[in-house]
């Protein structure tokens, strides 16, 4: 089968990237001095945020690892950020070589080093989409060769949600895929919250979503309610929706406790 291309359009180094600022406190490299300027002025006011990343990323491991070992052979990422260590497809293929993994990110730099990373992976490919739009990255070239819809899939959604705002719908966008997918089909999802966080804390949260403003992808706090209503279409999966770090800990030794520094959601649906 030919592969689609893979190149991509200009990459913004002007202007802050959510996507590079993740990486940068996440430990990566593939970031500019424009994301490490907005990134330190945001752990200024929201000293735990990097913290919440990287409780975000242990879950985004252990979900994938426990949909791998639940037969779960197909993932399709979405807004999957820049490379770093313990991919999906890392995962996913230590559990089953053979499965498949579509990475989908509208950040250019974030889909041009994933594509870096996955030469030779003929089972693994990032495309640039927008990920509101389920017909535009279902039917992207990309995706199509390798997903196989009439089977199920693993929807990934960590960490991601939080750039969706309301005005775009993103329960509907989500029922979107759902609708599409087959039974069977699993969607792990996370988002950070400021629910039980103090009011200093909520004040430094606050604060650092005015650095997001400057980016083009905003950021929104949603209350666990509001995350748990994402799943409305969905059978949850034990343990339900709960903080990050209580989502299977024993499936990752990396899972952690951050005592109130930071709250965030997570869980796991499957379409029955």
């Amino acid at each position: 089968m030919e592969r689609p291309e893979r190149t991509l359009g200009k990459i913004d180094v002007d202007r802050p990237s959510s996507a590079r600022i993740y990486d940068y406190f996440l430990g990566g490299a593939h970031n500019f001095e424009v994301d490490r300027l907005a990134a330190e002025e945001i752990a200024k006011v929201h000293p735990a945020i990097g913290n919440a990343m990287r409780a975000n990323r242990s879950y985004l491991r252990r979900a994938v690892n426990y949909l791998g070992h639940s037969g779960v052979e197909q993932f399709l990422d979405l807004g999957s950020g820049i490379p770093t260590v313990g991919n999906v497809h890392e995962i996913a293929q230590r559990a089953n070589p053979a499965a498949r993994v579509v990475y989908v990110d509208i950040e250019p730099i974030a889909v041009t080093h994933s594509n870096t990373i996955l030469a030779g992976n003929d089972n693994a490919i990032a495309i640039r989409a927008d990920l509101r739009d389920a017909e535009q990255v279902l039917s992207h070239p990309g995706a199509t060769s390798l997903l196989d819809l009439s089977r199920p899939i693993g929807l990934i959604l960590a960490g991601v949600l939080q750039y969706v705002p309301d005005a775009d719908h993103p329960a509907a966008m989500i029922a979107d895929y759902v609708a599409r997918l087959a039974p069977g089909s699993h969607v792990a999802m996370s988002h950070p919250s400021m629910d039980e966080l103090t009011s200093e804390r909520v004040a430094g949260a606050t604060a650092a979503t005015g650095v997001y403003q400057r980016t083009d992808t905003p950021f929104h706090y949603r209350t666990k309610a509001e995350f748990e209503a994402f799943f409305a279409s969905l059978e949850l999966i034990e343990p339900g929706v709960v903080h990050m770090w209580d989502w299977r800990p024993e499936l990752g030794a990396d899972a952690e406790e951050l005592d109130g520094q930071v709250t965030g959601f997570a869980g796991v649906g499957r379409k029955r």
